[in-house]
């Protein structure tokens, strides 16, 4: 058996190549939209892939299984659970096989039994493997949002990031139900997840990638609730804001994602067109930011921001002076179906006018200022500066009419990466007299001011 981890960093997303060599046939798990990176993958292993399956319908980025099936002609293995709601709208594809709970996928010596966990959705499948040549012991759980190390796949999403009302402490019951499906495993089964750390589909993500069976059902708060009220009421507190992009990944992964076939290079534009997207470093923008454009840095957290704050039907142009990173960004940038990129163009090649972002420290925050929080609300809550108001970077453009246009607004977060970012919607709003409070509440920490919690 072939078993090798495919980490997309950015999103904290995990997708699995497994293959049996003494077939060359690989299967590939929950594959995201760059098909080639999988190709690839398997020629460097002597396989071919013939399968390609997915735990779920995702809702934090666009599943690369048609896109991958249309490039090497895998048939593609999607669950037929859940009502009629979680019903793929490409069923009916000839290169589609519909699975229930306990239908199987051959890959060789290899078998990956269907096992229907719902509960963060309704549909949701993992995938027990059997390596047959090594006995009938189960080898691998492929958990999807399924089981996490130290957690479990949040069951809110449906009502918080899709506006499916009643379905958060249902799902969470049932949820607590599919759990029980581990009981008759062996402590030895090795658990693959779906995320890792940094994913907004759990609030404590373990950042090792694989785990055990018996390593969760002694550290799992999840595994070791015995009360199905105690684990409704641990599950839904705490868990981080869903991106607004969340529900138009749903839509997208439900209907079919486009086939691109390839991720073409951004054009080098001569003029732009729709919005103008400001990739370059934090502290480029700082110094020039371009009237009129939104600052999302490019870097580790950006197809989160994007997601949050781009919208889907809006061209955008990516002004950058590196055409490499224009080509990273758009890579991304589809990897959540943002396929709306223009291209790109060098802030120099720009009329619209610049202006540097204006930064003060805490001492020169006067009582007529207004503070304002971009922090998420875990952060928020572990303490924040007396008499600010906290409006979370991924809401603040749809809070613009609470800010008050006569006063200056500072924003602040953690070290200062997203502040830029806040300034930028500010002044794309028409509130000019804004600035960043330097350093972010990590620069409070070191003057050792008091932060209320």
């Amino acid at each position: 058996m072939i078993l090798k981890p495919i980490t997309y960093e950015k999103l904290a997303q995990n997708s699995y190549l497994i293959g049996c060599a003494a077939t060359g046939e690989a299967i590939v798990i929950d594959p995201i939209r760059d098909a080639n990176m999988y190709i690839d993958l398997a020629a460097e292993n002597d396989l071919k892939i013939v399968a390609i399956t997915e735990t779920h319908i995702h809702a934090d980025y666009l599943s690369g299984t048609r896109e991958l099936s249309a490039a090497t002609g895998a048939q593609m293995f999607l669950s037929d659970e859940g009502d009629e709601n979680w019903k793929y709208a490409f069923a009916a594809d000839p290169k589609v096989t519909l699975l229930k709970d306990g239908d199987k996928i051959e890959i060789g010596n290899l078998t990956l039994t269907a096992v229907h966990t719902p509960g963060h959705t309704p549909e949701h499948l993992a995938f027990l493997l059997v390596d047959h040549p090594a006995g009938e012991v189960p080898h691998s759980l492929f958990s999807g949002d399924f089981l996490f190390v130290g957690d479990v796949g949040r069951p809110d999403l449906l009502e918080r990031a899709a506006n499916i009302e009643g379905t958060m402490i249902k799902g969470a019951q049932t949820l607590f139900e599919s759990l029980k499906k581990l009981e008759a495993l062996p402590d030895s089964l090795l658990i693959w997840p779906g995320h890792g750390a940094g994913s907004a589909c759990g609030k404590s993500l373990g950042a090792v990638p694989v785990t055990t069976l018996g390593y969760e059902r002694k550290t799992n708060w999840a595994l070791l609730s015995t009360s199905s009220d105690s684990f409704v009421k641990e599950i839904l507190e705490g868990q981080p804001e869903p991106p607004y992009y969340f529900k138009e990944m749903k839509r997208l992964n439900k209907e079919g994602p486009e086939v691109l076939v390839e991720i073409s290079r951004p054009t080098h534009l001569g003029s732009p067109s729709g919005l103008l997207v400001d990739i370059r470093s934090a502290a480029d923008i700082r110094e020039s930011y371009i009237d009129g454009s939104l600052a999302i840095p490019f870097g580790h957290s950006f197809p989160g921001r994007a997601g949050w704050l781009l919208r889907y039907d809006a061209p955008i142009t990516l002004v950058t002076n590196d055409s490499d990173e224009a080509i990273a960004a758009k890579r991304d940038l589809a990897m959540i179906g943002l396929d709306v990129v223009a291209g790109w163009i060098a802030p120099s090649e720009l009329s619209e006018p610049t202006s540097s972002l204006a930064q003060v420290s805490l001492g020169e925050v006067s009582p007529d200022d207004y503070l304002i929080d971009i922090r998420n609300a875990s952060e928020w809550n572990s303490g924040h500066i007396s008499g600010a108001h906290h409006l979370p970077l991924g809401y603040l453009a749809t809070q613009l009419e609470s800010l008050p246009c006569d006063r200056r607004i500072v924003a602040y977060c953690q070290s200062g990466g997203r502040s830029a970012v806040a300034c930028s919607i500010l002044k794309q709003a028409g509130l000019d007299n804004v600035a960043e409070l330097r350093g972010g509440i990590e620069a409070v920490e070191k003057e050792k001011l008091v932060l209320n919690g």
